[in-house]
């Protein structure tokens, strides 16, 4: 690791990081029988071994790690010394520490502002394909999107959610097509199938900026557009002004 950049020392540590945390979900979730509890956290100690190697070799390439604890190994009894409930409050030490640092190693390599980029072109590059004929509702478009995220490897209510995570804001409620939690993110999609309807479309996107901004650290607008735009760089460059904002536009 010392011939590497910083950045790809950090990406290293966050691909092991989300690999401990993943063998930890499969680990209890794959303990079963009558006494599946006394068994399910007993690779406990394991797990805080991992986890230690992994915050030492972090800690030097991160500003803050104040949140992230360290753990004295031999001073934690084996799991033949302790009961289940111990066991699991070790377990859940481990995770929590996890994925705390794996936030902390996001942050630091500007992981959230990465995969938005990335996701937005997986977008741009494969929604047409998804839409057979010419929608009518936006909620055609919204499901060839979650398609797309479906076909990717995201699972709903893990990865994205779609039509929850609302936002009130001067007496009124906004709910976002979708949100990506881990990337702080809202997806919103709009169809431009008429004059007036993109006349509406460029109130409809200013009004849920100031809304989503008060909770989303991003936001991506998804413009499906059945030929009206004319001009693409015109018409997004004052809505793309304020901060952590995108739109994409889709032509059919």
């Amino acid at each position: 690791m010392n011939r590497m950049n910083q950045k790809d020392q950090l990406k290293q540590l966050l691909s092991s990081t989300s690999a401990l945390l993943e063998a930890m979900r499969y680990s209890t979730a794959t303990v079963s029988g009558e006494a599946a509890n006394i068994g399910r956290y007993g690779s406990y100690k394991t797990f805080l071994r991992k986890y230690n190697n992994l915050v030492k070799q972090a800690s030097p390439l991160l500003s803050d790690t104040a949140m992230l604890d360290q753990f004295v190994i031999d001073n934690i009894k084996d799991s033949g010394n302790t009961t289940w409930t111990q066991q699991k409050e070790f377990f859940d030490m481990a995770y929590s520490n996890a994925a705390l640092l794996k936030s902390a190693l996001e942050g630091a390599i500007g992981y959230a502002e990465d995969e938005t980029h990335n996701l937005k072109d997986f977008i741009q590059a494969n929604l047409r394909r998804t839409i057979f004929t010419v929608p009518d509702r936006e909620t055609e478009v919204c499901n060839g999107i979650e398609a797309l995220f479906v076909g990717r490897g995201m699972a709903k209510g893990t990865d994205y959610d779609r039509e929850t995570g609302r936002v009130k804001t001067s007496g009124k409620e906004s709910v976002p097509d979708f949100i990506i939690q881990r990337l702080k993110l809202c997806l919103e999609v709009k169809l431009s199938k008429s004059i007036d309807k993109l006349r509406a479309i460029v109130d409809e996107i200013n009004a849920d900026i100031r809304a989503y901004g008060s909770q989303y650290d991003r936001q991506l607008y998804i413009v499906y557009d059945l030929g009206l735009i004319r001009d693409e760089a015109e018409f997004k460059r004052d809505l793309e002004d304020a901060p952590g904002v995108s739109v994409l536009i889709i032509k059919h």
